[in-house]
């Protein structure tokens, strides 16, 4: 029996099959209830009022401190950390020898000496392993995600973790503050006091507008979040589902599951030999049209992600030397694709075929069926010329949207297809027999959201993609 993750793909041989067919069924958002009122309601409420994001159950927390905690970073995220001062942040991303991505998140340096790494599992197991064998004079610990179906057994946290946000957000934030409130930069700390507790804060803007990011102790989750729902009443605040929540990336432009690029590289092949056969990176799914017997082909690069201008080669890193190989002008680049409304109701009616299979089962508004989704995006000669990431359904645009990545000749305006189901039918739990079905779609700028585009501060988000943050 397999004991970790390379003896898990020696016993199977074929790694994308193995991915193809996991049972682990699509990402899910745990704790959090799917729905306060509705998804369409709370969607619009990010774009017109305010809303609550509750991140605290889904994202691992990665603390790490000590006289090597920087060295750690550094020796392992393609971004520079020559002005990291204490009570910033900044998006983390860090690479396989290969240059793939490995994941992505958020990066807080709390403290001297002391950061706090919140993200997916691939990004807090990778520093994790570092940090264990990499010889580093640091302490850390890994406060895991909570159980994707807990069943009404407790659930702990180290922090609460809530976003205020949408063009109402600041007022509130106001109020709960008791007055005048400074904005700080964007990606910068602050703090302040919410129903007598001390509440810490980073300046976001995941809505668009001007909103924080607080956290604190688990134990005051209740306590806060209460006191920003009563505060927020007046201005419209909604609480925001699971089931909304993982939409809203869909306006704002940040594709969230790229398949870490581990599975292939000699280099890798320790890393693969810690990873239980439980981790994320061996029942991870993929989902999707595009299938290739190489796993390389899944790996995806900074610059196809809209990271290109995180890469800082003023130190070394960890596929430094894959990346400076590669020439960033020919590169894929990150699009939003606008679903054909005709091709689109045609898979959501589809459900009702009670003739055929019908199409791949389109779920609103996240449609993503896997934990990491490849759909091929073909041009009029049939030609894949890109990947479909993330895909589903917003109530702001009334449209079918998906984040991709596309060949650097396509440009803004072109009509390709999106190839959506799966042919041969893979065995995941989360698809039955189906036709396939190529989707017309217009490539669009990311963010598709004007307000995205014109407000969220220069960065991965933006087109203006040369201020790191």
């Amino acid at each position: 029996m397999a004991r970790n993750l390379q003896e898990l793909l020696d016993e199977h041989g074929n790694t994308v099959e193995m991915l193809r067919n996991s049972q682990l069924g699509a990402y899910i958002y745990p704790v959090v209830p799917a729905e306060f009122t509705n998804w369409r309601r709370e969607q619009i409420a990010w774009r017109e009022t305010a809303v609550l994001y509750d991140q605290t159950h889904h994202m691992v927390n990665f603390f790490v401190s000590g006289p090597d905690a920087l060295k750690l970073l550094s020796d392992t995220g393609i971004n520079s950390f020559a002005n990291f001062p204490v009570n910033t942040a900044k998006q983390f991303v860090p690479t396989a020898s290969n240059g793939g991505v490995v994941g992505d998140g958020i990066l807080f340096h709390e403290d001297e000496n002391d950061y706090v790494y919140v993200g997916r599992a691939p990004g807090a197991n990778w520093l994790q392993f570092h940090a264990e064998t990499g010889g580093y004079d640091v302490e850390f610990r890994y406060d895991d995600r909570s159980p994707s179906r807990p069943y009404g057994q407790a659930v702990h946290r180290e922090y609460y973790r809530f976003q205020i946000q949408g063009p109402n957000a600041w007022q509130i934030i106001e109020k709960l503050n008791g007055g005048t409130l400074e904005k700080v930069r964007f990606f910068h700390m602050g703090e302040m006091t919410i129903a007598g507790e001390r509440v810490r804060t980073l300046r976001h803007g995941m809505a668009g507008a001007p909103g924080l990011e607080l956290w604190g102790p688990y134990e005051q989750h209740g306590k806060i979040r209460d006191a920003i729902l009563e505060a927020g009443r007046e201005f419209g605040i909604e609480p925001c589902g699971s089931r909304a929540y993982s939409s809203n990336t869909l306006e704002s432009g940040w594709i969230p599951s790229p398949l870490p690029a581990i599975y292939s590289s000699e280099a890798e092949r320790a890393y693969r030999e810690w990873l239980p056969t439980n981790s994320y990176e061996a029942i991870n799914a993929i989902a999707g049209s595009f299938v290739s017997d190489d796993i390389e082909d899944y790996y995806l690069n900074p610059w196809e992600l809209g990271y290109g201008s995180f890469v800082k080669f003023d130190h070394d890193f960890i596929g430094r030397d894959a990346l400076e190989k590669i020439e960033p002008e020919t590169q894929r680049k990150k699009v939003t694709l606008a679903w054909n409304d005709e091709d689109l109701a045609k898979i959501l009616t589809s459900v009702i075929d009670r003739e055929g299979p019908g199409y791949q089962f389109f779920d609103l508004p996240n449609a993503n069926y896997g934990s990491s989704n490849f759909d091929s995006v073909v041009d009029e000669d049939g030609t894949v010329v890109g990947l479909s990431l993330f895909t589903g359904v917003t109530a702001n645009e009334k449209r079918g949207l998906s984040l991709a990545t596309v060949d650097a000749n396509v440009p803004i305006g072109a009509e390709v297809r999106v190839l959506w189901g799966e042919q041969p039918n893979s065995k995941k739990s989360t698809v039955q027999p189906h036709e396939q079905l190529a989707v017309r779609a217009v490539v669009s700028p990311v963010p598709y959201a004007v307000t995205a585009r014109t407000e969220y501060h220069g960065g991965w988000r933006t087109s203006a993609a040369n201020v790191e943050v």
